[in-house]
Formats: structure tokens, C-alpha cells, sequence
């Protein structure tokens, strides 16, 4: 499940999460609300979902460079009807038992989602909402940018350098490499292994935090 890397060997001052795919499944979800607005636009739906993921909607949208699409409220659009539609989206095993060991000044969310969708996904997961909660509002440039993972550490009050980025997409993986953060990959939902370097984990069933005095994080196995 575990690849030995230099993550379980250090202490980091905060955990900064990505949400979807990370702390929680929301495939299913998603790709309904992406694929009807793919069809409505002539995309093919097989070729297009791949690049949706882990961006704000309003990139995704914009880099396709489809004529005559007013990018901003067509994401507005999606974001309406993904807030109405949490069918199925669950929490990834472990996810909520390792949060609620985490001292709440000690980690982050920060999500490609606008705030209101990711306050529904978050509450219908039964995810704790977080202190600090990066969204796309709260950035120009999202990921690959590594704005979001910049903001999250820097409202807890650490550099990135001492934080742990958890991602599943290559665009989150890229933005908390830019961002000097060191990152762990969820690999919960993926179909196909992702070529990284960085230690993968099927989910957080077998790690745990460990606090220490001061506050310090470390991530560490745990028995079965």
C-alpha cells in the first residue's frame, strides 16, 4: 500500500489536503453534472472528462477555447448543478478518523472547487469543515498554479516547505511541487497507476498523524 519515501522520515508543521479524490470521492458526481454539459457542447465525453479533473471549472472551460462560450457562466452553470447533485459522494476510507486527530491549526483544505460546492461535498462526506479552506474564489490562477497551496500555508502561518501536500491528480501534484511543499498521492480513485516519484497510499486505512509536543506533524504506519 505504502512506498517507503522520505515523508515518514520528517516532521512537517501543517497537512494541506486536496478534496475531491483526496479526502473524498466525487467521481460519480462530477462526470454526471461534466458529461451532460460536454454532450450540450458536441465534446466527446471520453476524451474530455480526463481534463476536467482537479481544475477550476472556469479553466477547464476556458482552455477548451470553444467559440461563443461565455466561460464564467457556464461555470456558474456547472456549479449550480454539481451543489444540487451529491449523489454517492462519500468520504475515502480512513479520511475522517485521520482529520479528527489533526490539532484544527495544524491543516488546510485547498480545493479547485468554489466554496459553496465544496462546503455541500465536504458536509455530504461527513467531512469536518476545516479552519482554513482555500477555494477557486480565493485564487486567480488555479492549479497547476501553485497559488491554492501557497494561501493554505500561509493562513496556517507556515512556509510550504514544511507542509505535506496529499493530492491524486497531476495538476494538484504539480501545484504543490511548485508551491515547495513535499506532496503524498491518494490513489483511491484512480483507474491507472499515476507515474510519480512521491509516495502513494491507497488511503488513510494503515497512517496516522502523530503530534508532538510542539505541535510537529509526522505521518506513520499504523498496525493492520
Amino acid at each position: 500500500m505504502l512506498n517507503a519515501t522520505p515523508v515518514f522520515d520528517r516532521s512537517f508543521s501543517a497537512f494541506l489536503f486536496d478534496m475531491d479524490g483526496t479526502l473524498i470521492n466525487s467521481i460519480a458526481a462530477a462526470e454526471r453534472v461534466w458529461s451532460r454539459w460536454a454532450l450540450k457542447h458536441g465534446l466527446d465525453v471520453p476524451t474530455f472528462l480526463p481534463m476536467m479533473h482537479g481544475k477550476r471549472g472556469i479553466d477547464t472551460i476556458t482552455q477548451l477555447g470553444l467559440p461563443g462560450v461565455d466561460a464564467a457562466a457556464e461555470a456558474l452553470e456547472v456549479e449550480r448543478q454539481e451543489i444540487e447533485d451529491v449523489e454517492g459522494v462519500v468520504a475515502l476510507p480512513g479520511a475522517v478518523a485521520f482529520l479528527t486527530a489533526l490539532p484544527r491549526d495544524r491543516w488546510a483544505i485547498v480545493t479547485s472547487a468554489p466554496v459553496a460546492l465544496a462546503r455541500r461535498r465536504l458536509a455530504a462526506a461527513g467531512i469536518p469543515l476545516p479552519d482554513v479552506l482555500v477555494t477557486s474564489e480565493d485564487v486567480t490562477k488555479g492549479k497547476p498554479a501553485p497559488d491554492g497551496y501557497k494561501l493554505g500555508a500561509a493562513r496556517l502561518g507556515f512556509d510550504p516547505a514544511d507542509c505535506l501536500v496529499f493530492e491524486d491528480v497531476p495538476a494538484g501534484i504539480l501545484a504543490g511541487e511548485s508551491a515547495g511543499a513535499n506532496v503524498a498521492v491518494i490513489t483511491a480513485t484512480h483507474d491507472h497507476p499515476l507515474e510519480t516519484s512521491h509516495p502513494q497510499l491507497a488511503n488513510y486505512l494503515g497512517v496516522a498523524p502523530l503530534v508532538a509536543s510542539d505541535g510537529t506533524l509526522r505521518l506513520v504506519h499504523t498496525a493492520g
